[in-house]
């Protein structure tokens, strides 16, 4: 079979939305009754989250409508007010988009020739004068861990660190070096690698951020933006070798980026210990006993199905063909490539969609000929371009709080959490922005009556413990109010990391009770809202749930060396 191009895909339509900043800083909202819409929001949740509907765009111009989450369409009515509801008419709620240089957007009433403004905290559409209280900042509202894409070299960027440099030359995203943290801070933007490092606007990469980090983004429906310094400068690919650099003379579109949420690639060992890949163009084999480039598969699921997809390097999916053979040669939509997953302790059993079980041959090759699974058929997985996770629950991002050692889940920025792995397909979490240093997650022992806790570590725990290497017991979501006990507890949503739901622990540090009894009727309460949340060994898809786990409790698993593969 002859080689094909690695091809794109479009954004999904999470990625394409956007939060609208007014001048005031406050964002968009999308009112909790009486159909109000208001602007007095700090950060970006979900209620000031909105999706662009394109019916035309040209150059600098687009026509547009707002959808909040909730489904419901942002409508200027005849007297200037504006609210959420259903269109009346074709016209009803549409907003005619200009893009600014500044990288602002007004957004103009088709109807009545208004423009969407804000005081601070009410908005209208009284004023058919443009002036700075119409001016709209976007800020795009998919998960920080992204990549960029240019359509114009059909290749995605990557951090090279020997060199302290970004080249767009990647054919595809399977490297960790593609992934990067767009943190945004004071209405700028800072590019952060997978190690850490910010680039600058001499073209480099520094340790620390600051000033000379930030950059202007330029962003536009579908999912395509652009970053600038604000004085004439654009980043776009330079040169033979495509360095991602300032300049001031970028065509053809060379400055336009696609950004996506950063997809997840795994790698699957077998029992013998040797690597499924592809070889030969399209077999499936585990022959491999290092890890190559086509030992590597992109891993799409969809959290409301137990089935999965893996798209190898060459461009195809794994799909089952004659013979119960698996072949690399499938398509997007074709029902022989969605496979059922299974787990089963870190590991995972692969059902193919006639029913039979993916396991090894004698010759090697994968093969769906099993009707019953056994350890011949189970797969060891593991992250192959995630060093670290960034968790996103429905209230925001999960980080550590500066003045204290609690962990929350309504963040705007989130911690690094990251991942050190141990055998058996089991990992630690070890924190990076947190008030100690070498700090873990450890998951106490199995056999407790009240709902297993997570809390932090330090190293010399985790090293003389065998609790962090264990599963999350299923518990009920239950209110928990913030700060009324010795043991404080918060619960946590963590639906990133499986089916079912976990609390959080954390030990109050010394003086902190007297703090917490006289500002414990001030606390919020959280409470889990999805169901079917947890922690289990193996996260999978991002900012939501990545596998359906299977967990069988009748057989615990062996107490594993923490030592990495």
């Amino acid at each position: 079979m002859a080689e094909v191009e690695w091809i794109h895909r479009h954004p999904k339509a999470e990625d394409l939305r956007v939060g609208l900043i007014s001048w005031a800083g406050t964002y968009l909202t999308f009112g909790a009754y009486k159909s109000t819409v208001t602007a007095t929001a700090k950060s970006l949740g979900r209620r000031q989250t909105w999706e662009l509907l394109v019916s035309n765009e040209h150059d600098a111009q687009a026509v547009i409508r707002l959808k909040s989450l909730q489904g419901l369409y942002l409508l200027c009515e005849a007297d200037g007010t504006v609210c959420y509801g259903r269109p009346r008419t074709s016209h009803h709620g549409c907003f005619l988009l200009r893009f600014h240089r500044n990288g602002k957007w007004t957004l103009q009433c088709i109807i009545s020739g208004r423009y969407l403004e804000s005081d601070g905290e009410d908005v209208f559409c009284n004023s058919r004068v443009l002036s700075a209280y119409h001016m709209w900042t976007p800020r795009p509202a998919l998960h920080v861990h992204v990549i960029l894409y240019s359509p114009t070299y059909r290749s995605y960027a990557r951090a090279d660190h020997t060199v302290g440099r970004i080249w767009v030359d990647a054919a595809t995203p399977c490297l960790e070096e593609c992934g990067f943290l767009l943190h945004f801070h004071d209405g700028c933007y800072h590019l952060e690698t997978s190690t850490h490092h910010f680039l600058s606007r001499v073209d480099r990469l520094v340790p620390h951020r600051s000033s000379k980090t930030a950059f202007h983004m330029q962003v536009r429906p579908r999912g395509l933006v652009a970053l600038c310094d604000g004085e004439g400068g654009t980043l776009y690919p330079q040169g033979t070798h495509l360095l991602l650099g300032l300049g001031s003379s970028p065509i053809r579109g060379e400055e336009w980026f696609v950004l996506q949420h950063f997809p997840t690639w795994v790698s699957l060992k077998s029992k013998t210990r040797r690597f499924i890949s592809v070889v030969y163009d399209a077999e499936v084999c585990a022959a491999s006993e290092r890890l190559t480039p086509m030992s590597l598969f992109q891993y799409e699921c969809d959290s409301a199905s137990p089935t999965l997809q893996l798209r190898s390097a060459n461009g195809y999916y794994l799909a089952q063909r004659r013979h119960r053979a698996i072949i690399a040669d499938g398509y997007p939509l074709e029902s022989n490539t969605f496979f059922r997953v299974h787990w089963n302790c870190g590991r995972v059993i692969l059902q193919s969609p006639s029913g039979r079980f993916l396991s090894i041959a004698s010759n090697g090759l994968l093969m769906a000929n099993a009707t019953i699974p056994g350890p011949n058929e189970e797969l060891e997985i593991r992250f192959a371009n995630r060093p670290f996770l960034i968790l996103r629950g429905r209230y925001g991002y999960v980080g550590s709080s500066s003045d204290r050692d609690l962990m929350q889940c309504n963040m705007d920025q989130p911690d690094c959490i990251h991942l050190l792995p141990c055998r058996q397909g089991i990992y630690h979490f070890q924190g990076r922005i947190l008030l100690v240093n070498n700090i873990f997650w450890h998951l106490p022992p199995l056999g407790k009556i009240r709902p297993q806790l997570l809390y932090r570590t330090s190293g010399e725990q985790l090293a003389h413990g065998a609790g962090a290497q264990r599963l999350l017991h299923p518990s009920r979501p239950k209110w928990h109010t913030i700060g009324r006990q010795w043991r404080h507890y918060q619960r946590m949503y963590l639906g990133i990391l499986g089916q079912w739901d976990a609390a959080c622990q954390i030990l109050n540090p010394p003086g902190l009770q007297e703090q917490l009894l006289a500002k414990q009727d001030r606390r919020p309460r959280v409470k889990i809202q999805e169901e079917k949340t947890c922690c289990t060994i193996f996260p999978t898809e991002l900012a939501k749930h990545l596998f359906q786990a299977t967990i069988h409790h009748s057989r615990p698993p062996p107490r594993p060396v923490c030592a990495s593969d």
